[in-house]
């Protein structure tokens, strides 16, 4: 992540803010309907609670893009509460990809390219750092 990459990302956030109880139930829906082989992972949850929540630490995250001492370790404890909850490594690739489609929607024509890669960045520092404490990277990590 460049510096230019967390500004335009925190920028779009701040557009995102005012809608982001309709930005979250999209972003659900469109995962669910693509992945429906998630949709155990949320049997037992309020999804509109849980779309408050991913919007909470999504804010919470941008918000601290440039102080990686406080973002990494607790980007790390929350992988590892999602491999309790049933996450796979795969599910990543399928967030992130809704993720984007859902900045897309909610923000049109100023998800520029430059701000797609932004996010893109930004998505991939996040899920990587999470699965980090995913057991199918365990050796993986042992072995660097």
């Amino acid at each position: 992540m460049t510096p230019q990459q967390i500004q335009r990302v925190q920028h779009s956030l701040e557009l995102i803010a005012p809608q982001a109880d309709l930005v979250a139930t999209r972003f659900y829906d469109h995962l669910l309907t693509r992945h429906p082989a998630l949709r155990p992972l949320f049997r037992h949850t309020d999804i509109r609670l849980q779309g408050l929540a991913l919007m909470r630490m999504i804010v919470w995250a941008v918000q601290r893009l440039d102080n990686t001492a406080e973002l990494l370790p607790a980007l790390r404890e929350l992988g590892a509460r999602h491999v309790r909850y049933g996450v796979r490594a795969e599910h990543y690739a399928w967030v992130g990809a809704s993720l984007l489609d859902t900045l897309a929607w909610s923000l049109g024509p100023d998800f520029t390219p430059e701000l797609h890669d932004a996010w893109a960045a930004v998505y991939g520092v996040v899920a990587q750092t999470m699965q980090e404490t995913t057991p199918e990277r365990e050796p993986e990590l042992r072995a660097a």
